[in-house]
């Protein structure tokens, strides 16, 4: 069962480890370019500020975001900020939404995120994680795949895993790391692919971090997975 207390929780130091990472950096810093392609870390930066209006709106049952042009037309508009406040920005929208989150709710209720996707507000907490801890890696400050916490890890392995099972482009797929954990995905045409790799490893292919070139691949090719 999701523990959204707990994992608010993970968001609050996930959050404190990016502003106190992104804290030594300077204006010039923001501007470089991050680990997404097109994206400087300012725009990263301003993403997960208003990720976390966006969440804001979905757990007082608004639309996540006006529209999609809107939504890229902010981040456009907030990326060339200073870094101090590209920092308040994503401080205090970050606080903003684990107030929202602390308010008395049925986190059994179903809620409607962006481009119709829909889960439980109970997981809402968790995809906040996601966004700040892979995000974090993304901005290039020297925080890798590698040092995400281990049950984070092995948590977004098994949203992603279920995200592309029987996903009909995508051979049926188990990936194994050395410690015995074991991810099963995909499902359609194709002879059955066996992936090895640590959990880091794994989770930056299903997120399209990383190339894959680091896994061992067993029966075929490694697949190639469609954008998230």
């Amino acid at each position: 069962m999701t523990d959204h207390v707990r994992d608010l929780e993970a968001v609050r130091e996930a959050t404190d480890r990016l502003l106190g990472a992104m804290g030594k950096s300077d204006d010039g810093a923001v501007a470089e370019p991050s680990l997404l392609p097109g994206w400087s870390r300012g725009h990263v930066l301003a993403h997960l500020s208003r990720n976390a209006d966006a969440l804001v709106n979905v757990l007082q049952g608004r639309p996540m975001y006006a529209s999609s042009e809107t939504r890229d037309a902010d981040i456009e508009r907030d990326a060339p900020r200073p870094l101090a406040t590209q920092l308040d920005d994503v401080r205090e929208s970050g606080a903003a939404f684990l107030a929202a989150a602390t308010e008395p709710a049925d986190w059994s209720r179903t809620v409607t995120l962006r481009n119709g996707v829909t889960d439980s507000a109970s997981r809402l907490p968790f995809r906040r994680l996601v966004e700040v801890e892979l995000h974090h890696v993304d901005l290039g400050v020297g925080y890798t795949l590698e040092d995400l916490p281990d049950e984070f890890v092995t948590r977004e392995n098994d949203f992603l895993a279920e995200r592309f099972a029987g996903h009909p482009s995508v051979a049926p797929t188990t990936a194994v790391a050395p410690d015995g954990r074991v991810w099963t995905t995909g499902g359609g045409e194709g002879a059955p692919v066996t992936v090895r790799g640590t959990a880091p490893e794994i989770l930056g292919w299903l997120c399209g971090r990383r190339d894959g070139s680091a896994l061992a691949v067993e029966g075929g090719t490694l697949p190639a997975l469609p954008p998230l």
